[in-house]
């Protein structure tokens, strides 16, 4: 990349007070640091996030949970409870373009904090609020987390062997999901306030996201009350379409259209399923996915998984190895697009985080910030931010504000 706009980043000058705390608000912000907004973390005094305990494994007296999201921030520790901590984030709000919040409705107006209230000190300020079900309806009041959303959201249904039970997903994907929207939205906010100079409330749910997310399973169910059921890593529309083992491990072959599948017959010496009447579409082979399958497992078997991914790959049909950690993270294609960050870290020293995903010709994403230690950056940002002095910051503290 060359130009004078090689270093910049899209969200340079955008603060962001993020009040939240476990995956989904973590995660939307770490993604809005890494574009260049300033993200102030605000934790409660001594105990701060949540994940900080979620372990182990800690490295440096950190939950390697705690640090997978939280790059890219500045950490203050502010006493919601307490009047003077209340006043402080009013403040702070006033000095924001963005807040952000996952709170059970109705608990920031308790406090004087919430969007109404803002709104009076920061009318261009964009308050996004994270919940379990949303501002409204019968389970407005209700917790949760993303294992109890992936439940209610239709996910845990589908997930899972055809004839097991439901299951979770192995990451908190409606979380993580419910991350991606919040920052979406926020930065349509931004635009949107960019052209008319107002502010706004967003209410984001993770129920409304997981349910969105269900897409063509959803839509079964809403154009032709088709009922979902699990396929374990197999395709309900789709076949073959799944993960097989190899002769030393499983590997992953998509045979999703016409073409692939009269190349995948020949790769694997079998033309003959090509010319048969049961396989000669794929709505016939999802018909008869009992009896084809059983026979492109028996062939696959045959080979190791690296044999078989050099045979596919030179026919340029989608597989790929059923990867581990250890061999994701050794994967040259990973190295490659820089999916692995390092940043020194206080008390960690070399920290090695996932990388930044989306890559931009002209303002590219950058890890500058590890994940920060608790209340690290407090009285930074009182000071430099309030003016506060360095009586005033003890004085907070005497009266368990901060």
């Amino acid at each position: 990349m060359s130009g004078p706009f090689q270093t910049a980043r899209a969200l340079e000058g955008v603060r962001v007070l993020d009040l939240s705390r476990i995956l989904a608000g973590p995660f939307c912000t770490m993604m809005l640091g890494d574009l260049g907004a300033e993200i102030i973390k605000v934790e409660r005094p001594r105990i701060g996030d949540d994940t900080r305990t979620w372990g182990p494994p800690f490295s440096g007296g950190e939950s390697a949970y705690y640090l997978c999201c939280n790059r890219n921030k500045k950490s203050i520790t502010v006493n919601l409870k307490a009047p003077e901590g209340q006043e402080l984030l009013r403040k702070l709000a006033a000095e924001s373009d963005v807040l952000l919040e996952n709170f059970t409705p109705g608990l920031m107006k308790r406090f004087g904090l919430d969007y109404e209230s803002l709104r009076e000190v920061n009318p261009r300020l964009i308050y996004c609020s994270i919940t379990a079900y949303g501002q409204d309806g019968p389970y407005r009041d209700r917790p949760g987390y993303d294992m109890v959303l992936s439940a209610v959201g239709g996910l845990m249904w589908i997930t899972g062997e055809r004839d097991g039970n439901p299951c979770k997903v192995g990451v908190a994907i409606t979380d993580v999901l419910t991350g991606v929207h919040t920052s979406n939205a926020i930065l349509a906010a931004l635009l949107w306030r960019g052209r008319s100079g107002e502010g706004q409330f967003i209410d984001c749910s993770l129920l409304d996201i997981q349910a969105s997310g269900l897409a063509n399973i959803a839509s079964n169910w809403l154009v032709a009350k088709v009922e979902a059921t699990r396929w374990g890593t197999a395709h309900e529309s789709i076949v073959p379409y799944q993960v097989f083992s190899a002769q030393d491990r499983p590997i992953a072959i998509a045979v999703a259209n016409q073409k692939l599948w009269e190349s995948f017959c020949r790769v694997v010496g079998r033309e003959e399923w090509r010319d048969d009447p049961r396989f000669e579409s794929n709505p016939k082979r999802v018909e008869n996915r009992d009896v084809l399958l059983p026979l492109v497992a028996e062939v696959i078997a045959t080979k190791s998984c690296d044999e078989w991914m050099e045979i596919l790959v030179e026919a340029a049909i989608p597989c790929g190895p059923v990867n581990n950690m250890e061999a994701l993270f050794s994967d040259p294609q990973i190295a490659h697009r820089d999916m692995v960050a390092e940043v020194e870290h206080p008390t960690i020293g070399t920290l090695r985080l996932t990388g930044i995903p989306v890559k931009y010709s002209a303002t590219p994403g950058q890890v500058t910030l590890p994940p920060p230690l608790l209340g690290e950056h407090t009285d930074e940002v009182l000071s430099s931010l309030l003016g506060c002095s360095t009586e005033q910051i003890e004085e907070l503290r005497q009266k368990d504000a901060i």
